[in-house]
């Protein structure tokens, strides 16, 4: 650093000529001072998305009239029925289609995970009608109707999340924009499972290895006793439904006497009754909720 003195200056410089080199005096000191630059502050990501998450620049035309899922049956993958802790918060997923419906809050994902594996081994493709959930199984089908404007639409699951408590479902780009709830990010809505040929459940385990010979129908059940009963699942093989009864059993003991599988035709329902009084009903329903996950619904027989 040199020692400059500004009044040595100033005998022989006109007043215009005094200012020029005050000026050379100020970026001379500013050239032997040391100087931290301003870290630069973070882009903002326009229209609220998560990181670099939203919709491609030029997504496909016409994707609101993309057709819903249809519905069908399909094997359940097996590794997605295990137990699973994410974020300090442990999920039991539904091993079989059993009776389900919600109301919370749903999200969607896009680009950001457009061309990734999902739980279900399948990539993700944000333009089509599929969805996340922690518990459904993998793959099955629901419906997801937006309570704010009424728009419904018909979503393949094949996808595990969200995992924020507030959420409930993360839904495809398509499926977002047909519910109209792309522009604000989330909603809350009505998730309901969508049963293949059935409004009750259809058995969807996974094929044997071995082919085994075809069972003989199961006889008609004897007819029920009147009164309440609560349905736990529906079953399209007797097997599978007599399975569920046992895990039922096991986990809620005092329900042992009251478990029956009834076989109508092809479906064979695992029921728990009767119960003369609905509200009776309905509190084992609750806690067969609470216990092992699925959503049972009270009939009226």
């Amino acid at each position: 650093m040199y020692a400059i003195s500004a009044a040595a200056f100033r005998p022989s410089l006109t007043s215009r000529s005094w200012q020029v080199v005050c000026a050379a005096l100020a970026l001379l000191l500013t050239a032997c001072s040391t100087t931290t630059p301003r870290p630069a502050q973070p882009a903002r990501t326009p229209g609220g998305y998560y990181l670099d998450d939203g919709p491609l620049p030029n997504p496909p035309p016409e994707l609101d009239r993309v057709p819903d899922a249809q519905p069908r049956i399909e094997p359940i993958k097996p590794s997605t029925t295990r137990p699973y802790t994410v974020m300090g918060r442990t999920y039991t997923p539904m091993a079989a289609l059993a009776p389900y419906r919600a109301e919370g809050i749903a999200s969607w994902y896009g680009k950001r995970y457009h061309g990734q594996a999902t739980a279900s081994g399948e990539v993700y493709d944000m333009f089509a009608m599929t969805a996340a959930h922690p518990i459904l199984p993998i793959p099955s089908y629901a419906r997801v109707t937006n309570l704010q404007n009424g728009k419904s639409v018909v979503v393949r699951i094949n996808d595990r999340g969200p995992f924020r408590s507030d959420r409930l479902i993360d839904l495809s780009y398509t499926a977002a924009l047909k519910l109209g709830i792309l522009g604000g990010g989330s909603t809350r809505v009505e998730v309901a499972s969508v049963i293949p040929g059935d409004t009750a459940v259809a058995a969807m385990q996974p094929a044997p290895l071995s082919t085994p010979a075809e069972p003989a129908p199961a006889a008609p059940s004897a007819p029920l006793a009147p009164g309440f009963y609560v349905q736990l699942g529906a079953f399209g093989m007797r097997d599978n439904a007599e399975a569920f009864a046992r895990r039922v059993r096991a986990e809620l003991d005092d329900l042992s006497g009251l478990l029956n599988v009834f076989s109508q035709g092809s479906i064979h329902r695992v029921q728990a009754g009767p119960f003369s009084v609905r509200g009776d009903a309905l509190g084992v329903a609750a806690r067969v909720e609470a216990v092992l996950g699925v959503r049972p619904v009270v009939v009226n027989r």
